[in-house]
Formats: C-alpha cells, structure tokens, sequence
C-alpha cells in the first residue's frame, strides 16, 4: 500500500513538473531570453548640441516626463538635492551650468568626460565615470526641464 502511495505521489509530481515547464515555456514565447538580454546594447549618442532654446514658462508634460526618466535612469546615481550619492546632486544645476552642457553632459558623456575640463574635474571628484544611459536628444531636454523644476524655475 506505502509502495503504491509512493509510485501515484512520483507520478503525479513529475505530471506538475512536466506542465509546468510547458505552461513557462509558453508564457516566455516572444520574451528575449538570458543570452538575448545580456548581450551588449548599441550606445545611443546624441549629436553635440550647439544651441537649446528654453521654455518658459516651463513645459509640465516634459517636467514629468523628465522625472519619469530621471526615476528610471538617474535616482541610483543623483539626489535632487545637494548632497552627492555616486554622482554630484543635482540642486542647483542650472544655476551652475549652462544648459547647452548639461545636455551634452547628457547625450554625450563620453567626449564631455574626454573633453570638458569641468567634466573632468567632476569624475575627479566622484570617481566614477557616468556610463552612457542610451537618452535621445528629446528626453536630455525632458531631463533638463526636470532639473529647472527642481530648481524652482516655473
């Protein structure tokens, strides 16, 4: 009877396992796999801007937009205040630089941190090299709005 018990339990524990497996594999169909999502992504960089043109007042929807982007791309590294995390904070930005390098600073890390002597000394300082976060053109300026947010511009 304990033989049979055991036998029906293995059997229906490899069934589960069996369905499972089926059932994951479906629901991963058009998902990247591991190999897929780890591979290296192409650098996105942006054209060396040569002249922004400021909103004012400011545009709410790229205020929130850059917030979203700042949320996902920035937060780890940033604070909006003063203080310093990995990189500087971000308080007072735009009173510091100007927006044409804030946005290259953005688009274009690596010729600002090759580049720029101002950059340089920030890598100086926070010994840390910002990477590359692949933002197109339009989401630095979403970004940059953010920023003059913060910074209590309206």
């Amino acid at each position: 009877m304990f033989r049979t018990l055991m036998t029906t339990g293995i059997l229906a524990l490899v069934l589960w396992a069996c369905s499972s497996r089926q059932s994951a594999e479906e629901s991963a169909k058009g998902s990247p796999t591991i190999a897929e999502a780890a591979s290296p992504q192409t650098e996105v960089h942006g054209m060396e801007k040569k002249e922004i043109t400021l909103n004012s007042p400011l545009n709410a929807a790229w205020v929130a937009a850059g917030e979203g982007i700042y949320d996902l791309k920035c937060l780890a590294c940033h604070k909006l205040t003063a203080d310093k995390l990995v990189g500087p904070g971000w308080l007072g930005v735009t009173q510091r630089r100007e927006p044409l390098w804030i946005v290259n600073m953005i688009t274009n890390v690596d010729m600002m941190l090759d580049t720029d002597p101002e950059a340089q000394k920030l890598l100086e300082e926070c010994l840390v090299r910002m990477p590359n976060q692949n933002i197109s053109d339009e989401e630095a300026l979403q970004l940059l709005e953010f920023m003059r947010s913060n910074d209590g511009e309206k």
